[in-house]
């Protein structure tokens, strides 16, 4: 670790944003959570749709999806709506399927029965790792979800089997740094984003050289890093669920 690396925030190498979990940020969702990673800020909302895609239609099983969006204004400049588009951009859609991977692999989808759990993800303001915040506060929604369902009587148990959470890394200067912010992520060799779960089994990893290419070592200093940045959000998710 390059103890000299000066990032443009004065973090260490090692060092998350500062994180923020509010939940009940909204009124009508069954699970709504602001997420704050920096400057970074997602709405994530968890709404329970009593019926399921019509490809689950008389399996008794469950589904979770998920949708994501950045608001016209989250960036420097205006982006235009892609509803007033006519479509997703590509990003978007790559985005919300890996969101909807991540939580699917926590979930028991039989126990969640022929229900769907829909999450929204809303960036309101962007400033690097909206996907992997979007997932570390899916997962708070989706578990007010769950507990609302459980209020209810309409779920005995919990389906969910464990927790979630992802975060970004990079190589810059030659050094492997933890959750990059847009400055980081615009300069960085190497960008990587790392979906884990509690029991530090990887979910998915997306990793690509933008620079010079990054040997199986700093692979493997990225995965470590990444490991101990999620153990931390999971203990942020933690924090916030038991108040």
């Amino acid at each position: 670790m390059h103890s000299f690396l000066q990032r443009s925030d004065g973090r260490r190498a090692d060092q998350l944003r500062d994180v923020r979990i509010t939940r009940h940020y909204t009124r009508y969702a069954e699970g709504s959570v602001l997420i704050e990673t920096g400057q970074t800020k997602v709405i994530c909302t968890a709404s329970v749709i009593e019926r399921v895609p019509e490809f689950l239609r008389g399996r008794a099983q469950g589904w979770l999806t998920a949708e994501y969006s950045m608001l016209p204004r989250a960036t420097h400049t205006r982006s235009e709506r892609e509803a007033a588009r006519g479509r997703q951009s590509g990003r978007s859609q790559e985005i919300q399927r890996l969101i909807g991977r991540a939580l699917r692999a926590v979930f028991d989808l039989n126990a969640l029965g022929p229900r769907t759990l829909q999450i929204d993800c809303d960036v309101i303001q962007a400033d690097g790792g909206t996907r992997a915040a979007s997932i570390t506060g899916a997962f708070v929604a989706a578990h007010d979800a769950v507990s609302t369902l459980l209020d209810q009587g309409c779920l005995i148990a919990s389906p969910i089997t464990g927790y979630v959470a992802a975060v970004s890394a990079g190589i810059m200067d030659g050094a492997a740094v933890l959750d990059l912010n847009y400055a980081e992520d615009a300069q960085c060799d190497t960008d990587m984003n790392i979906v884990m779960t509690g029991a530090g089994e990887c979910i998915e990893i997306q990793g690509t050289a933008e620079g010079a290419p990054f040997s199986r070592t700093q692979l493997n200093q990225l995965l470590d890093l990444a490991q101990q940045g999620i153990a931390e959000l999971m203990a942020k998710q933690k924090e916030a669920l038991n108040k």
